[in-house]
């Protein structure tokens, strides 16, 4: 055999052979090693995954009035990928011309399917790829238009006008809407229009405890295809604290295409159920919110004041009934938040008058000091001594202890204040919540400034409303342990956890934070601050006709940020309970800044007839019996 032709033979075995090799070695790559990835990429290639998205919980108040809620909406896409494909396109121009046909009417689905496959395939092969494109186009904005609600131009402007490939052309469709578009889009064969669900977050009292509730937001989150998912999202109030309850869990249901790219009808791939989030069951009751409101806002009117707030609490469980800032603003449209979405309630600290007086005096109670009928010197309506000074607009000798409260004597709190000592002081401060956040499940709440600075001038300030600061809240709950015999609870918010069948899935108990009194003396003190209501006391005008009250009332300088006080400017308070002896609430009123000539600008001329009015409508409104005779109004004679 020539030698020079065996050489080549050899050669060319041995090229066949390590050719074949490679390719089989590529085979076992792709068969074996290689095979999950070209798997799922084939899988991504053929199937499209719909998210569906989990309803959010409900929030509802005490009485399971919904307060917010949850509307399926759809955002119709347009995925210029499949839009533009000639091959896809063809579908639905074969659907326009199958239909057109006279034997069209006879055929049944199946038959109907097979003849508009052959008529796709005579498009292509008939019809230039750019062609095809533009009048699937025309014939899928003809049809989808009017129910977008858009113009045809319009529509086109915006699909041709944008460079992106996914693009939203209308957000926060109807769930019915919605399913109509999807139904035409279908059996028209319709190509490159897609939908995404999603929830919309709907509050059915959108000016209504506005910082309470809180709202939603929507993150934005790109996929492997680079289309963009919008998920909703808890920001602020309630709907932020509790997200992690309220969301739920999205599902999601894949779609198959076969290999031509058009979906596979009938197949609905594979399904993962969406899991509802827990409804919310908030403490506050919409119906006292709704007064507590109401005469906030005419409190505002009335006094020419812009800010201020009311808080209202259930002295025996710590549970609000009501909380209300202002300025507020709109659940729904969110209009100005960074100017009103400030929590007055819970994030406002100012210097509280003489509110705070209680502290003092119910500490020397306490501490069996004093009784309700000890005569406390008053000085006269001015005392030194070294750098303290304390100095009293109504000046008094000698009053009891039940007098320094009702006439609210500076000199008379400063002398309680000195027997109890600022060491004690200053730890029945912090025993009574000041100078600490209440942990109340809403973000941002302040803690208030409440600190013993060992300066004695410091002290005698603080012992009636001045160097500390607090927030509404924390003057709620403090007069919430004179109403509840010596417990400060924390304050609770949220009642329960409610799944959608009505199972309760967690409930919120009732938690003392600290026992501050003891029974006995929160009793006495009741008393004493009933005095402060009466003929006589500083907040006569809190008084409700029928019903015993108890409280105090508090004015102060406003503190300018820059130092020292802005002249003639006040914040105004009172805080009562009723009724006085068996509490069934407690009631924080707090006015900033009023501005009215009409009356002097105190606590008690202006915060206490908001209690009042708050008071009196509320008593109605929790059904609570008049414990006492009421006047009847005189007898009028008539006259020409």
């Amino acid at each position: 055999m020539n030698r020079h032709f065996q050489t080549r033979c050899i050669l060319l075995c041995s090229v066949l052979v390590i050719g074949l090799s490679l390719l089989s070695a590529r085979l076992v790559k792709i068969q074996l090693v290689d095979r999950q990835r070209y798997a799922e990429s084939a899988h991504k290639a053929f199937t499209r995954k719909e998210i569906l998205p989990a309803i959010r919980g409900m929030i509802v108040d005490r009485r399971e009035e919904p307060l917010a809620k949850s509307i399926p909406v759809s955002t119709v896409f347009v995925d210029k990928n499949h839009l533009m494909d000639p091959k896809l396109a063809a579908a639905g121009l074969a659907y326009k011309e199958a239909s057109e046909r006279p034997e069209w009417q006879d055929m049944d689905a199946t038959e109907r399917n097979r003849f508009v496959r052959q008529r796709r395939v005579l498009i292509l092969s008939r019809d230039n790829p750019d062609l095809i494109v533009q009048n699937h186009l025309a014939y899928a904005i003809g049809i989808l238009s009017r129910p977008l609600g858009m113009g045809k131009n319009e529509l086109r402007e915006k699909i041709e006008g944008s460079k992106g490939k996914w693009i939203p052309i209308v957000k926060d469709l109807p769930e019915d809407v919605a399913d109509r578009l999807r139904e035409a889009v279908d059996e028209h064969w319709i190509q490159g229009f897609e939908f995404e669900n999603s929830i919309k977050r709907w509050y059915t009292a959108p000016n209504l405890a506005t910082h309470l509730i809180g709202f939603t937001g929507e993150v934005e989150t790109k996929d492997e295809a680079g289309k963009t998912h919008r998920n909703v999202v808890g920001r602020f109030g309630i709907e932020s604290t509790m997200e992690e309850f309220l969301a739920g869990r999205d599902g999601s249901r894949e779609h198959k295409r076969d290999a031509r790219g058009l979906v596979v009808p009938g197949n609905s791939g594979s399904l993962l159920p969406p899991r509802a989030g827990l409804n919310v069951q908030l403490t506050i009751d919409m119906g006292i919110q709704a007064i507590v409101e109401e005469e906030l806002d005419a409190a505002l009117s009335e006094f020419k004041a812009k800010k201020g707030a009311v808080v209202m609490i259930d002295p025996k469980t710590g549970e609000i009934l009501a909380m209300a800032s202002r300025p507020h603003f709109d659940l729904n449209h969110k209009q100005n938040i960074s100017e009103t979405g400030y929590n007055y309630a819970i994030q406002a600290i100012y210097e509280p008058g003489s509110t705070i007086k209680v502290v003092a005096a119910a500490g020397a109670l306490n501490e069996g000091l004093v009784t309700p009928q000890t005569s406390i010197f008053c000085h006269n309506g001015s005392y030194v001594s070294g750098d303290v000074r304390v100095r009293d607009d109504h000046p008094a000798g000698s009053l009891s202890f039940e007098g320094v409260l009702q006439k609210s004597n500076n000199i008379g709190t400063y002398s309680l204040g000195r027997q109890l000592g600022s060491k004690r002081f200053y730890q029945y401060v912090e025993n009574w919540g000041f100078g600490q956040k209440t942990g109340i499940q809403l973000s941002g709440e302040s803690s208030g400034i409440a600190r013993d600075t060992g300066n004695a001038v410091d002290f005698s300030r603080a012992c009636y409303g001045y160097a500390m600061n607090v927030t509404p809240l924390q003057m709620a709950l403090a007069y919430g342990v004179i109403a509840g015999d010596g417990d400060r609870l924390r304050p609770r918010i949220v009642r329960a956890l409610i799944a959608n069948d009505g199972t309760i899935v967690e409930e919120f108990p009732r938690e003392v934070a600290a026992n501050v009194l003891k029974p006995a003396t929160a009793k006495k003190m009741r008393s004493a601050l009933e005095k402060v209501v009466e003929q006589g006391g500083t907040a006569t005008r809190a008084a409700v006709p029928g019903f015993r009250i108890a409280g105090k009332t508090g004015t102060a300088l406003k503190h300018n940020p820059k130092g020292g006080y802005i002249a003639n400017s006040y914040i105004v308070s009172f805080v009562g309970m009723m009724p006085a002896q068996e509490p069934a609430f407690v009631c924080a009123v707090v006015i900033d800044d009023p501005r009215t000539t009409e009356v002097k600008r105190y606590g008690g001329t202006i915060a206490a007839p908001t209690f009042s009015k708050i008071a009196s409508r509320v008593a109605a409104r929790m059904n609570l019996q008049p414990t006492e005779p009421v006047a009847s109004p005189p007898v009028l004679s008539a006259t020409r």
